[in-house]
């Protein structure tokens, strides 16, 4: 009887801790959503900017699966050891088996870039920017890219836009600061 008495408590005080987790107003934090967060962004202060960039990037960079994340992970890790080899081919599997994550795409055409193959940059960043028009770091890398071809009115125009929706990211100041003797004057 006492055995079934203390198993009973377990599971009502199981049940309680679900439903008090679950109920709405418990302090479960709700992440804000991608447009809100966009729209702090583009009125914050540098500060904020950098909170705000996190949490969106923490969003972007969750695809929903904890195999897909660790492909992620891993090929980041690479790119940043300088191992391009390992990170093609852990953003390649990434891409492969999750074609509609756009932080896979944009995470390989840095790591095509950085090895100076543009076209296949270019078409992962197309994909990216597809899947995620508002992702400032796609931009940016496009500029780059844009820059490396000597086209200083298409990088402006990318950074332009990144900036219009960042407008306290730092390599994308830096970049219009340089192209606006270039291109001023000129036409975008």
């Amino acid at each position: 009887m006492l055995e079934k008495l203390l198993r009973f408590k377990a599971i009502v005080a199981a049940v309680a801790a679900v439903v008090t987790i679950s109920s709405p107003g418990t302090g479960v934090a709700q992440s804000p959503s991608e447009a809100d967060l966009l729209a702090a962004l583009a009125r914050a202060d540098a500060e904020e900017a950098l909170r705000l960039d996190r949490e969106l990037r923490a969003q972007w960079d969750h695809s929903g699966s904890a195999t897909m994340d660790l492909l992620l992970r891993r090929g980041q890790d690479a790119i940043e050891r300088g191992d391009l080899v390992a990170a093609m081919e852990h953003l390649t599997a990434l891409v492969d088996h999750a074609p509609g994550f756009a932080s896979g795409w944009l995470k390989r055409s840095e790591a095509f870039a950085r090895m100076e193959k543009f076209g296949p940059a270019v078409a992962d960043l197309e994909q990216a920017l597809a899947l995620n028009p508002n992702d400032y770091d796609a931009l940016y890398i496009l500029g780059t890219v844009f820059e490396h071809f000597l086209d200083p009115e298409k990088a402006y125009e990318a950074y332009k836009r990144a900036k219009a929706i960042h407008p306290h990211h730092e390599e994308v100041t830096t970049a219009l600061e340089r192209l606006a003797p270039i291109v001023m004057g000129k036409e975008l």
